[in-house]
């Protein structure tokens, strides 16, 4: 197998540094326009083999889309079907559980790994993140601060926003609806020229307040166009679908890093979760998520190999993303009750980054953490 020629020197020029911070290396290697990054820390015999695996791939990638816009178009069809019935809530389910997880090409597609080519990349993330108004050139200053800085509590933009300290406060959470409003806020500052947040680097801030300003305009259109037509397509196959499908995608993206150390080592601060193949083919095989911060650079076919791979040395694995949300409701739940002696000990099970029997090594950490944007 061909490996790209930017990930083979990227990988050829990283030391080998097993205890230290495992963050984004300080170098970004560009073939023409392609930005390949790689994580230290691995050994010689892992980097021969991930070197191999950092392969992209437009075939493997365009195949992984197709799948999920024809799955998009099969479930959108029976929505249509169910029009002006008692099915409709019903059958936009399915089809709002697709929508919303469109954030996983969106995610592999900022980082560029989606495809080979740069445009397929950007052009499917700017379609994405209009769905989910979450425009990707924001979602990478983001997204890339914390892969820099993962659980870091003075860094990691996913920890700046409060977490859930109740079973109340994980439900309104789940609910999608900070989400949304967060969103909405966020992106009509942008426009009106703020953009000012710490992991935004100067230079960068005027083309965040255009590509802001782009898709209000795009939303603008699809409004006044509705109206005109006289139509309730955006809200039937847009709005509606995605409020339903939001709290679904807010516990997958919960169990990432929720109950993990915090500490620098990537395999130690992310959460893999083993979940069935019908999860991780919607996620893109995201739910290998310790692995994808170990080493950004591999594309989505490659981490059930790099599972394989790196599975003995990752200390935080679940069986599924039920058994994550029930560990995190037990834990809140205690935390909520008067305080006697001994009724610590439930809690303590997510600080250690312990998840029922999936538990392979504990450290000490904090509790859980809340995830807005990922």
């Amino acid at each position: 197998m061909a490996s790209d020629p930017a990930v083979a020197r990227a990988f050829d020029t990283l030391p080998a540094l097993p205890s230290s911070r495992n963050v984004l290396d300080s170098k970004i290697m560009r073939a023409g326009q392609d930005a390949i990054y790689a994580t230290t820390g691995a050994t010689a015999s892992e980097r021969r083999v991930l070197l191999e695996l950092a392969t992209r791939s437009d075939l493997r990638g365009l195949g992984q889309l197709g799948l999920h816009v024809t799955s998009l178009l099969a479930t959108g069809w029976v929505v249509w079907l169910a029009r002006g019935s008692a099915w409709l809530p019903a059958s936009m389910l399915p089809y709002g559980v697709l929508l919303v997880f469109l954030f996983a090409p969106l995610h592999e597609t900022i980082h560029r790994t989606a495809f080979r080519s740069r445009w397929l990349n950007d052009a499917v993330a700017w379609a994405c993140g209009a769905v989910l108004l979450l425009p990707p050139e924001y979602f990478r200053a983001f997204h890339f601060t914390h892969h820099r800085y993962t659980q870091d509590p003075a860094c990691d933009p996913e920890l700046a926003a409060p977490k859930p300290a109740s079973p109340g406060a994980w439900l309104w959470q789940v609910s999608g609806l900070p989400y949304w409003r967060e969103r909405v806020v966020t992106l009509f500052g942008h426009a009106l020229g703020g953009a000012g947040e710490p992991f935004i680097a100067p230079h960068a801030r005027p083309r965040i307040v255009r590509e802001a300003r782009r898709l209000l305009a795009v939303y603008a259109a699809l409004a006044l166009g509705s109206i005109l037509a006289g139509s309730d397509a955006l809200a039937v196959f847009w709005l509606a679908p995605a409020l339903l499908g939001q709290p679904f995608l807010r516990m997958y993206l919960m169990a990432e890093h929720t109950g993990c150390p915090l500490v620098p080592a990537m395999l130690e601060n992310s959460r893999t979760t083993l979940s069935t193949a019908l999860v991780r083919r919607l996620a893109w095989n995201m739910p290998y998520h310790a692995e994808h911060h170990a080493h950004p650079a591999l594309p989505f076919h490659s981490l059930p190999a790099a599972h394989r791979l790196l599975a003995t040395r990752i200390a935080v694995q679940a069986s599924g993303y039920l058994a994550v949300q029930r560990e995190i409701l037990h834990g809140l739940a205690a935390r909520s009750l008067p305080k006697q002696r001994g009724s610590r000990a439930r809690p303590q099970a997510i600080q250690s980054g312990a998840i029922g029997s999936d538990r392979r090594r504990s450290t000490p950490m904090p509790s859980p953490q809340r995830t807005q944007i990922q």
